[in-house]
């Protein structure tokens, strides 16, 4: 810290609180000008000149659905190809699934039928050092605060807006399970300011996440029941045949969004970077309105 900086900070403050943000703003610019413009430039430029568009995503599950309506709409004059980067590790982590890593084999694998599935994808691998166009993990790099619409991050990155109101993942609906309420509860992203209790007036309440989440959720939801989904496709036909989703941040969430079912998610007061969009769709972050909500989205189609 320069002397200049610390007499700021101990005699005067607005002097210090203007220095600190000059200061910030002129490392945000080194780091954009010095490592992100020339790639943001490089990937407007192959978007325009190339037929074949390869995509890497080295992320959790969740985001790399939330890619999937900009990978969509450039289908439209494009072959796109999606290379998956596993066991990437994460700095921090808090009971995540991947344990260490943003994803693993095994959720990799889960998630595998779901992106094969859909037909605008014209390849799913693992990455193998294939040649890669567009990188969203640059995301992560950005100089930019990183909390805010996360399905968002991919046309922060491309420059290219799809409509996030539309249906972007197709799967049938599930061949037994219809018109639950899927409830998916992470122990990441959680809202301290609201409580589940009242769920307990309610029936038809289906767990889809791992099943010690389930656990926890069903000390306080005495009548909540547990599917165990095969993967993520089977987890996204239950979702499609289902009354509405309840999730915070989760797989399940961006699954919903997809397939536009009735949704409402838990935002999380310290990470509200999942936001719902379209018809049905909403959050919360207080116990009056998460209970005005379900409430609402449980009589929806009722006669």
């Amino acid at each position: 810290m320069s002397l200049k900086k610390i007499w700021f900070k101990f005699f005067n403050d607005k002097k210090y609180k203007e220095l600190k943000n000059s200061e910030r703003d002129k490392k945000q610019l080194h780091k954009f000008k010095e490592n992100i413009e020339k790639e943001i430039i490089l990937i407007k430029e192959k978007i325009k000149k190339k037929k074949v568009l390869n995509f890497l995503h080295s992320g959790h599950a969740a985001d790399i659905i939330n890619v999937l309506p900009v990978i969509k709409k450039l289908s439209q004059h494009h072959e796109c190809n999606l290379y998956i980067n596993i066991n990437k590790p994460i700095e921090f982590y808090f009971k995540h699934p991947a344990g260490k890593y943003y994803i693993n084999e095994k959720i990799f694998q889960n998630l595998l039928p779901l992106l094969n599935n859909q037909k605008y994808l014209n390849r799913v691998e693992k990455f193998n050092h294939q040649t890669i166009d567009i990188n969203f993990d640059i995301f992560r790099e950005l100089p930019i605060s990183n909390i805010f619409d996360n399905i968002k991050y991919a046309s922060t990155i491309t420059g290219i807006f799809p409509n996030y109101n539309e249906t972007f993942l197709e799967v049938d609906e599930h061949e037994n399970l219809k018109e639950k309420i899927i409830i998916q509860r992470t122990f990441r992203y959680r809202n301290n300011f609201i409580n589940y209790d009242f769920l307990n007036n309610y029936k038809d309440l289906l767990f889809v996440g791992t099943f010690d989440e389930f656990k926890d959720l069903k000390q306080i939801v005495k009548n909540l029941e547990f599917y165990e989904c095969k993967n993520f496709l089977d987890m996204a036909k239950v979702v499609k045949s289902s009354k509405f989703v309840l999730a915070n941040s989760s797989i399940t969430f961006p699954i919903a969004e997809g397939l536009n079912v009735p949704r409402l998610l838990e935002s999380c007061p310290n990470y509200p970077a999942a936001q719902p969009h379209g018809k049905n769709a909403f959050n919360f972050y207080f116990q009056i309105h998460f209970e005005q909500l379900f409430k609402y989205l449980n009589n929806l189609n009722k006669s």
